[in-house]
């Protein structure tokens, strides 16, 4: 982490660089207030100001002309985002404005700060845990509701809590073993039994928030949803009847959709990228044929397939949890047995949305609140799952190597909440944040 020097002042756009009424420019490090109160047009008003209070004025440049009016938010080391010293200043969002302050800060001792480095320090202070630290970005990134209020749970520490409580767990198992181990051999001691119920708890626990990772990945980064079927067979009346505007041509002349068509919506606040694809059928022409393909290799990497029949097919293809089988023209009498649609009336069309949604969200009904979202986490709890079973298998070896298989599962939770030593793992971490954060 050689580029995260926490001793340096930093600062960063928090806002998006465009003219907007407002931007807000974070700093932060030790001396933040002293070097502002230097470029301020009330600089004893600023060294006076205590923590989480507004001071209002003028900052201005090395030469003491006017940048702009601001307000500033003074943040005391041990208050704020980063638990460092720390200013927020709000201003007009006026980008030769912006520029001049960024000249000015840097004249005066502040460098721009690299992606993540606020957090990065709000970590490395302690404000934050790594599974907190992981939330603010996946806040900024959701794509939806849902994503946004599981990931704003993670940050409110729920998921560090739920982790706590399984190391604490594993704590006392450990110390009841390390007991034994301090006994001379001569000394009596009744035989260390396997804790059995406890190992089990703690299992099921890990895979109750293993089992989280897909439904909340679906919410957060989105699912490819793809219709298929024979030509003229409704996918592109059913395509329009999902994104509620005629987005699709819809005809009767067969082969009309000769290319896919994406767009993207959302359904029960599940992000989908949506593709209307070229019916399937023996090509009469390279272009159609060239579509074909296209369609059958947007098949195979769907997370899931609304194949579309009218109930001509002669044949249809497996359901399965990927596929399903929605029959077309219910206005026109139901032609098979499952899920039926009529993009005329409307009818049968919410039953499908609800299929839809519970073949993306396998682990809806999971009560307990608590959800994962990032692949390293996934890992460490699958980890720790790991051992945990092997040492269940392996109840009856030695004393010193049962300690060394809780010590490990201990380990692998540590890294989930922050106990890292791999600067490699931090940097890949922080540097995909945006600048500001």
């Amino acid at each position: 982490m050689a580029n995260y020097e926490t001793e340096e002042r930093i600062y960063a756009l928090a806002t998006a660089y465009y003219p907007a009424a407002l931007a807000i420019v974070r700093t932060s490090g030790e001396g933040t207030i002293e070097a502002l109160s230097r470029i301020f047009s009330s600089p004893e008003r600023l060294l006076k100001s205590r923590s989480n209070t507004l001071c209002h004025g003028y900052l201005l440049d090395t030469d003491g002309r006017k940048i702009d009016e601001v307000v500033l938010s003074v943040y005391r080391k041990g208050h704020g985002y980063t638990s460092e010293e720390a200013v927020e200043i709000s201003m007009h969002g006026s980008l030769p404005l912006i520029n001049r302050l960024s000249l000015t800060l840097e004249q005066i001792g502040f460098r721009k700060a690299l992606p993540g480095e606020f957090t990065y320090r709000a970590f490395m202070h302690g404000r934050l845990d790594l599974t907190e630290a992981e939330a603010v970005e996946e806040i900024v990134s959701a794509k939806s509701q849902e994503a946004a209020a599981s990931a704003l749970d993670r940050l409110g520490g729920n998921l560090s809590a739920l982790i706590c409580q399984m190391k604490s767990a594993l704590i006392d198992i450990l110390s009841s073993l390390e007991v034994q181990l301090d006994y001379a051999e001569d000394e009596i001691l009744e035989d260390w039994v396997y804790p059995e119920d406890e190992v089990r708890s703690i299992l099921t626990t890990l895979d109750n928030l293993i089992g989280t990772y897909e439904s909340s990945r679906i919410y957060s980064q989105g699912a490819k949803v793809v219709l298929a079927g024979k030509t003229n067979a409704g996918k592109s009346s059913f395509f329009n009847a999902l994104l509620k505007e005629r987005r699709a041509i819809v005809s009767e002349i067969e082969g009309t959709t000769r290319d896919y068509i994406e767009a993207e919506c959302v359904i029960r606040g599940i992000p989908v990228r949506l593709f209307d694809t070229a019916g399937l059928r023996v090509a009469k022409e390279e272009i159609e044929a060239e579509g074909i393909e296209r369609s059958k290799t947007l098949i195979r990497d769907a997370d899931l397939v609304l194949y579309i029949t009218d109930g001509s097919d002669d044949s249809l293809p497996v359901c399965d949890e990927k596929t399903i089988i929605i029959y077309s023209k219910l206005d026109e009498g139901r032609k098979g047995e499952g899920l039926s649609f009529s993009s005329v009336t409307g009818e049968g069309i919410k039953e499908v949305i609800d299929e839809i949604e519970r073949r993306l969200v396998r682990h809806k009904d999971y009560d307990g609140r608590v959800m994962i979202d990032s692949q390293r986490q996934r890992d460490g709890l699958i980890e720790c799952r790991d051992i945990l079973k092997e040492s269940m298998v392996n109840r009856n070896m030695s004393v010193d190597l049962m300690a060394m298989s809780f010590q490990a599962a201990i380990r692998s939770l540590n890294t989930l909440i922050g106990d890292v030593s791999s600067e490699e793992i931090l940097d890949n971490l922080f540097s995909k944040f945006c600048l500001g954060k």
